[in-house]
């Protein structure tokens, strides 16, 4: 059975539903992905995600859309907030700031997307090897 190339799902701005944004993501990639490649993604995911119910407004979803192509797949994390996220170096005692830098060392490509509505999309690419 051919995979999807697209797979979407909203998730309530809430902390608890970080880990149900990592479950979907694996289970939309359906083992294309092998042992490593897959924990990469899984992390990079909770890390999009947190940044979405951390920063995001009150109130509002976000987005998870997992997209394959060829040798690549890409997650994207969708929310309304202004803002554009960044990387930046957090001090040792931060005990928050460093999701972005860990998606740029385990991506192979990262960026953020403008939507047609309000918000940004915050993408992760990996090639499966």
């Amino acid at each position: 059975m051919p995979l999807e190339p697209v797979h979407k799902r909203q998730f309530a701005r809430d902390a608890g539903e970080v880990g149900r944004a990592r479950d979907f993501v694996a289970a939309a990639l359906g083992g294309i992905a092998c042992a490593e490649l897959l924990a990469d993604i899984r992390l990079c995911t909770s890390e999009l995600a947190t940044n979405a119910v951390r920063y995001g407004p009150a109130g509002r979803d976000f987005l998870v859309r997992v997209v394959t192509l060829h040798d690549t797949v890409r997650v994207e994390v969708h929310d309304t907030g202004d803002g554009c996220p960044r990387t930046r170096a957090p001090r040792h005692d931060d005990d928050h700031g460093r999701g972005l830098l860990v998606v740029a060392a385990l991506a192979d490509e990262w960026g953020v997307a403008e939507r047609s509505g309000p918000g940004k999309a915050v993408w992760a690419e990996f090639v499966l090897r």
